[in-house]
């Protein structure tokens, strides 16, 4: 299960673990927290509603080119996510993880990834707190479902910086695991381009792509027992049925 904040993320951050996923047979799905109405890049959209309807309806159409079995687009205010009641969100998150099960969970980390957005910071925190709090039997019972503890939760880690010049002084995430991508570079930027309205951003992150795109880095947050080192090269490794 992957927690996003904005239609496409679920392409840059995360297309290529979805896809090796769904390669391997896994289901996965992704929940989305905004419909992306306070885009700088907003296509053909006259206003935010058109905005919102094409974003909801590019993110259905990238999801079926990176193969997940379900996805949602939730209405919480797009670039107000640092505004919302916390326990209300984390017990929406929750819900999702009890419904589905996942064994793995990915979201971003606190860092806010390549541009530093305070929405992706906000769904990692309100994604971190679903994970943990949806195996305890008295949080939320009156959402009628078993307490579940997924295996192991990853943050996105950022693979370059839109603020390259300050990019020696930012704190930024480390990794412990690297998907390599191979044939599966393109069709991850298949997937980004059925984004249509965000073509415009495409066409900025193209060439980092380029040089990027291959592969995806992700930080192992949590794990069942303690470990002494985190490096892997495979999410699901550990994961028992």
């Amino acid at each position: 299960m992957c927690f996003t904040a904005h239609p496409d993320d679920e392409c840059g951050a995360f297309g290529g673990a979805l896809m090796l996923a769904h390669q391997r047979g896994v289901e996965s799905s992704v929940v989305c927290l905004t419909e992306g109405r306070a885009a700088s890049h907003r296509g053909d959209a006259s206003n935010d509603d058109e905005l919102a309807k094409l974003r909801r309806q590019e993110f259905a159409a990238a999801l079926q080119v990176l193969g997940a079995a379900h996805g949602e687009v939730l209405d919480y205010p797009d670039g107000g996510l640092a505004g919302q009641d916390f326990a209300a969100v984390t017990k929406v998150l929750v819900e999702r993880v009890r419904r589905f099960r996942p064994h793995v969970v990915l979201t971003f980390g606190g860092d806010g990834n390549v541009n530093l957005h305070p929405d992706h910071t906000m769904v990692s925190f309100f994604g971190t707190a679903a994970f943990h709090w949806a195996g305890r039997s008295n949080y939320a019972p009156e959402q009628g479902l078993a307490p579940y503890r997924p295996q192991k939760l990853y943050y996105s880690a950022a693979p370059f910086l839109a603020y390259a010049e300050e990019a020696q002084k930012i704190a930024l995430m480390p990794a412990s695991l690297v998907l390599e991508l191979g044939d599966l570079k393109a069709k991850k930027l298949e997937a980004f381009m059925k984004h249509t309205t965000q073509a415009e951003l495409l066409a900025k992150i193209n060439v980092v792509f380029e040089k990027t795109g291959g592969e995806e880095k992700y930080l192992l947050a949590a794990a069942p027992g303690f470990r002494d080192s985190p490096l892997e090269t495979d999410m699901f490794a550990g994961v028992e049925e």
